[in-house]
């Protein structure tokens, strides 16, 4: 088995085994920030995922995306009936897969701050569409969360919401921008202390 021919090898596997483990931790360790609803929080997980996504490809990268939502319902279970790790694991792809695909085809630090920035931005897109086509509808139907308590939720923070569409503007973007600078600063600190050991 050879990552040449699209398969992963005994060694990636034990790669992807060991970045979807760091970042099923860093999913535990969790703060809300003051632009968005306390039930939004914010953790460095993705990091591990874009460090994996750089060193072992975009493939690599929804794998430990993938491998660390699923360590999470296994020990701490679900509080969402599982809307919230779907939607973790579809905005946290948005980030990680096109930052990969870019830095894939161009190994250097300036494509990779593109490519982290491309994935800030497909993140805060996705993030918009995806709550309010989506996840929202699904909190509601699913999680059984009144969109009334939702609505009311953002209003605390910003008083002119007053529908889906506001919410999502005035509070799904911002958490998903800050996120997606704050986890591509991480990355970029720690990516080039850590790849030496990937690329054994």
């Amino acid at each position: 088995m050879t990552t040449k021919t699209g398969t992963f090898s005994t060694n990636m596997i034990a790669k992807i085994a060991m970045l979807s483990a760091v970042a099923f931790v860093l999913m535990l360790i969790e703060f809300p920030i003051p632009v968005a609803p306390s039930f939004y929080k914010l953790d460095f997980s993705e990091a591990a995922v874009l460090i994996g996504g750089f060193a072992l490809g975009p493939a690599a990268a929804v794998c430990i995306e993938a491998t660390k939502v699923v360590l999470n319902l296994l020990f701490t279970g679900t509080m969402t009936m599982y809307v919230g790790e779907f939607a973790n694991f579809l905005i946290g792809c948005a980030l990680c897969v096109p930052a990969s695909i870019m830095y894939r085809n161009n190994k250097s630090r300036a494509t990779a701050l593109k490519g982290m920035a491309v994935g800030t931005v497909a993140m805060a897109a996705a993030g918009v569409i995806l709550n309010y086509f989506l996840l929202l509808p699904a909190y509601v139907s699913i999680a059984k969360f009144p969109m009334e308590a939702i609505l009311g939720a953002g209003q605390a923070i910003f008083p002119f919401i007053t529908n889906k569409f506001t919410f999502v503007l005035a509070c799904v973007t911002p958490f998903n921008l800050i996120k997606g600078v704050l986890v591509s600063a991480v990355t970029l600190i720690l990516y080039k202390h850590v790849s030496p050991l990937l690329h054994k």
